[in-house]
């Protein structure tokens, strides 16, 4: 629509209306990078030194909303024990939370 608005201007040097879509195209990368990229970038951020600081006696939430007890962390893996005697693998990237009353107790001490 732009480009029918200067094509009908006569007279006019077209070096405008390409100059013109550039800066709006710049102007339009810029606003998803801030609304969409760069805060996308900080929560996989915080994500992945939330996964790194797990440790045994954690207690967590999956993303499927399984809670369970951090027992044992590999590389990849976490494995929660859910039930007295039920243990659950899970990949670290499953990890969303921990759950809330144990946070607040964390944030305490």
């Amino acid at each position: 629509m732009i480009d029918i608005a200067f094509a009908q201007a006569k007279g006019h040097d077209p070096t405008g209306a390409i100059l013109f879509q550039f800066i709006f195209l710049i102007g339009i990368f810029l606003i998803f990078y801030f609304l969409i990229i760069r805060p996308e970038r900080k929560r996989r951020e915080r994500h992945r030194k939330f996964i790194e600081s797990l440790k045994k006696g954690d207690k967590v939430i999956t993303t499927s909303g399984i809670w369970g007890t951090v027992t044992e962390i590999g590389e990849r893996t976490v494995t929660l024990k859910v039930d007295s005697t039920t243990k659950i693998t899970f990949s670290k990237e499953a990890i969303m939370a921990y759950q809330p009353e144990y946070e607040k107790k964390k944030q305490e001490s």
